[in-house]
């Protein structure tokens, strides 16, 4: 189950059941199910917390993935903060929107292997980004009347 939460701040303007969908779709393109997801959407100070207290990291982020996957299925904890996807967006002149989606995908991606520190992984990830962005346009798409 993919659930959304927050802490200290309001809602993301995200339409839920889509973004539950296109996880469910970008994860069986890796051959993975999904488990138990937690969104939890929170400002700089509660990820700065966070980064601190469970990464010994003394830096805001715009995303910090737990992952509890076991085998095929992905599960885990991922604290977005939308002030640094604010900020990111603004500093790279793209829609918050656009950006906060990059974000909330990113998460899933480490989930199902992709990583994005060693040596040319920032490129896969940042490519597999914009393959599941596309998949979001075309579901879209798909799904007018």
């Amino acid at each position: 189950m993919i659930t959304y939460q927050t802490i200290d701040i309001r809602m993301p303007a995200i339409a839920r059941r889509e973004v539950t969908r296109w996880v469910r779709a970008v994860a069986a393109t890796y051959g993975k199910t999904v488990g138990d997801v937690a969104y939890i959407f929170c400002d700089d100070e509660k990820i700065l917390e966070v980064n601190r207290q469970y990464l010994q990291h003394d830096y805001y982020t715009d995303i910090i993935t737990f992952d509890y996957t076991e085998a095929n299925r992905i599960g885990g904890d991922l604290f977005i903060s939308v002030d640094t996807v604010r900020t990111n967006a603004e500093g790279l002149g793209k829609d918050y929107s656009d950006e906060l989606h990059r974000v909330i995908i990113h998460g899933i991606l480490h989930l199902c292997g992709i990583n994005d520190k060693g040596p040319g992984e920032r490129q896969v990830m940042e490519a597999a980004e914009d393959r599941a962005l596309a998949l979001l346009a075309d579901m879209r798409r798909t799904e007018q009347p």
